[in-house]
């Protein structure tokens, strides 16, 4: 066969790739794992009734911001792992990190301004015992999305793209979560919420070099 004609084979059928399609196929991901997240929240938590009175409290704000910054940083650095040969860089580490620092500040804060016979309530609340477990659950649907959406693409360093994935999951069940817990303490975020948070990031370590291989 010419040179020529090699060429002509070759190049018989291509298509241009369509650069969006991975955007859209975490959009499609992420969209679809937390409806079905809140479809979770509400039909085994419910929401809280005294929801919209929180949605008032400058610290409910607060929450809400934690978690959908640690979702926002995460999703960017499983785009970034999704594919080979993109560095992931510093923005995804110090992204993930901000948050969390400014919430432990925040809870140090809190207690060094709360009298001592009281701290206990600020860490523990009235949930700490089901809330990691719970944000663990509700984070299962986005998990499964997140893992839909890298398999399609071509990640190669599989553990750590599983546990940014689990994180994303973590963080944006612990968004939805939130419309049910009624903890607003910044001690009690800075630890439950993170734990809850680190469960399935951890599984997602664990699971990513068995369900993300290509």
């Amino acid at each position: 066969m010419k040179t020529d004609d090699l060429v002509t084979l070759l190049a018989t059928g291509t298509e241009a790739v369509d650069a969006k399609a991975p955007t859209r196929r975490y959009l499609t991901a992420v969209t679809l794992g937390t409806v079905v997240a809140t479809s979770l929240v509400a039909g085994l938590l419910g929401f809280r009734p005294a929801l919209l009175h929180d949605a008032l409290e400058p610290m409910f704000l607060v929450k809400e911001a934690f978690c959908a910054a640690l979702g926002a940083v995460a999703l960017v650095t499983v785009a970034r792992l999704s594919r080979p040969g993109v560095r992931l860089g510093l923005v995804p580490v110090l992204g993930l990190a901000a948050p969390v620092l400014a919430m432990w500040v925040l809870a140090a804060v809190a207690l060094l301004a709360t009298a001592p016979q009281d701290r206990a309530d600020l860490v523990l609340g009235q949930t700490a015992a089901v809330c990691p477990f719970l944000i663990a659950l509700v984070s299962i649907p986005v998990f499964a999305a997140m893992v839909w959406t890298m398999r399609g693409l071509a990640p190669t360093r599989l553990r750590l793209a599983g546990a940014a994935g689990g994180l994303a999951a973590g963080a944006i069940g612990a968004l939805v979560y939130s419309l049910h817990c009624p903890e607003l303490a910044a001690p009690f975020l800075a630890i439950w919420y993170v734990l809850g948070m680190l469960i399935p990031a951890a599984v997602g370590a664990w699971l990513g070099p068995r369900m993300l291989r290509w």
